[in-house]
């Protein structure tokens, strides 16, 4: 006699929030394939993969043509071909990036967008928190870090995630390396410490773009906001899976509040 719960639209917005603490916890589920529309079924994992189009479009494009580009991100780029880039995906338009399009001029794009976001990919209010995290070391570091992913909203969750795994990615083809044949694979030299350098002003940011001091950080912060960023890369696989503890006591909230999604949850499993 239980009710039928197929889609996300057939929950209370209580049971969906206590859902999105599942949104982390199945390694399979990490990858971007999650569908989208309200009107898709409900998986193990169910919210929609929240990633802006822009982002998951440049860090594909970057993956598939600039791996081994030295000096990425690093390298000026074309303002004008930036703009007009920007201007599309602000348009809404269906932008295709390919191999016609310069890999500096995508990168560039990248950037500005978190670095012009409304509200940082870390939020503003949090940033304090995430800083506090460099005087920490080892377990306690990471499990504090952790903690603070898990208050991220969903969009800023998955976006931060796509754009870490991009970033590790980069990393791994930092060092010159040869392929079977023996012929040079040229690195591109962006080490883990320095796209954190490159990247880490636009994610934690304590001042919105434009206002006074905005940018205007001293020593302390900076090197704290490397440090941090340097974490997050290294570990973002590990830092965006919910233990079994945690899953089991969300599961429990659910098991009081709303036994028939339990019975969906492990009739889908």
């Amino acid at each position: 006699g239980a009710m039928s719960v197929d889609s996300i639209t057939d929950l209370s917005d209580n049971t969906s929030k206590l859902l999105e603490a599942l949104q982390l916890s199945h390694p399979h589920e990490l990858d971007p394939c999650r569908s989208r529309g309200k009107k898709k079924p409900l998986s193990l994992n169910p919210i929609t993969w929240q990633v802006p189009q822009i982002v998951d479009r440049c860090c594909t494009h970057l993956e598939t043509h600039g791996l081994q580009t030295v000096g990425i991100f690093r390298v000026g780029s074309s303002k004008k071909r930036v703009q007009q880039l920007r201007e599309e995906f602000d348009r809404g338009l269906d932008v295709f990036l390919d191999e016609h399009q310069s890999v500096h001029d995508v990168a560039a794009l990248l950037k500005e967008f978190l670095r012009d976001m409304p509200n940082s990919l870390i939020p503003r209010e949090l940033y304090g928190a995430f800083l506090s995290t460099a005087t920490l070391e080892g377990r306690a570091q990471l499990d504090t870090l952790q903690l603070l992913l898990f208050l991220l909203p969903p969009c800023h969750s998955d976006t931060l995630l796509r754009l870490l795994r991009f970033l590790a990615e980069v990393a791994r083809h930092a060092e010159t390396s040869w392929d079977p044949q023996g012929h040079e694979i040229p690195g591109n030299k962006m080490t883990v410490s320095n796209l954190a350098t490159v990247f880490g002003p636009n994610i934690l940011q304590k001042e919105k773009p434009g206002e006074k001091d905005a940018g205007a950080l001293n020593f302390e912060d900076s090197a704290a906001i490397i440090l941090v960023l340097q974490r997050l890369i290294e570990h973002h696989h590990s830092l965006f899976m919910v233990s079994p503890e945690m899953q089991c006591d969300v599961l429990r909230r659910l098991f009081q509040t709303d036994p028939d999604v339990i019975e969906y949850l492990l009739r889908r499993k």
